[in-house]
């Protein structure tokens, strides 16, 4: 006992009531808080630091077995440490239920799973599902009520993005035209072939308008003017293909479905802190609740 006493001491993040926690300082005085727990209650020791112990430590407390609690918690404790199949396939289940609870909580919650944050998370697989359809160049335009410091930092924000997205798709081996982005720099590049020409025209107008033409030149460059129109219109119209209000709905809810599973199988580790999740008890009560609603729907349903 005096050697577990001395081990867990030195564990600057080891637990302690706060009650305890000014005289839990320096790992002397945390020794001796432990060793006094030890010798009060040795089932409040395993409850507390059980997890902390190694398999040869919790040996040693093989003699207080007698005792309904302190047997309890060993059980418990070794289950974790090597657990059974049936524990383990037991534990998935418990896992399992746990993330679909706390999904609905984050459906719930409305933030996790708006559009937004999923594309923050997933930029390249937003794009294949919606932002391929939709106007970027919006995105960098200034919104009500939005101070342009915090304007500045959206366009900055959103470069990352859209830089992450070109960065994919070159690993993936997608055609250059078909980056994003690179239907905007296509477009500036018409616009200013465009300016080019109405210059050279004017030039040409204002040379001819010496020799008595211009009223000929003005029939041809309204002329002109509107097929440049028609074919910047058309050009802009063809820069991305048109989804219907349904079309984009269903194509949001393949996205939004991906991103839900993606989280069940514990892949948004990066933004989320798994292990509390997994263990955390308070989500039982929820998919339990769940259960027992199915299970009366299923009862009626079948009278």
């Amino acid at each position: 006992m005096e050697s577990i006493a001395e081990r867990l001491s030195l564990m600057e993040d080891l637990y302690f009531p706060r009650a305890l926690q000014p005289t839990a300082i320096n790992p002397s005085q945390r020794k001796l808080i432990l060793l006094d727990l030890l010798s009060r209650d040795v089932a409040v020791f395993l409850e507390r630091y059980g997890t902390k112990l190694k398999s040869e430590e919790l040996q040693e407390f093989d003699a207080h077995r007698g005792n309904y609690e302190v047997n309890w918690h060993l059980n418990h404790l070794r289950s974790i440490m090597s657990p059974t199949s049936d524990e383990l396939r037991s534990k998935s289940v418990v896992v399992k239920n746990r993330r679909r609870a706390y999904l609905n909580k984050l459906i719930f919650d409305g933030q996790y799973f708006s559009e937004e944050a999923m594309r923050e998370r997933e930029p390249y697989l937003h794009h294949e599902f919606l932002g391929k359809f939709q106007d970027l160049s919006g995105r960098n335009m200034a919104r009500p009520g939005e101070r342009w410091s915090e304007t500045l930092l959206r366009r900055a924000e959103e470069a990352i993005l859209v830089a992450k997205i070109r960065g994919e798709q070159q690993r993936l081996g997608v055609a250059e035209s078909d980056w994003v982005g690179n239907e905007r720099n296509q477009k500036e590049e018409e616009e200013e072939e465009e300016e080019e020409e109405e210059e050279e025209e004017k030039e040409e107008e204002n040379e001819k308008e010496v020799n008595g033409e211009s009223k000929q030149s003005e029939m041809a460059l309204d002329h002109h003017d509107m097929g440049n129109g028609a074919q910047s219109a058309t050009a802009e119209r063809s820069e991305r293909p048109l989804l219907s209000d349904a079309e984009m709905q269903d194509q949001m809810d393949q996205f939004t479905y991906i991103m839900q599973q993606k989280f069940l199988l514990g892949e948004d580790h990066e933004y989320l802190d798994y292990s509390k999740i997994d263990n955390d008890e308070t989500l039982d009560d929820h998919w339990q609740r769940e259960a027992n609603h199915d299970a009366e729907d299923k009862y009626f349903t079948e009278d």
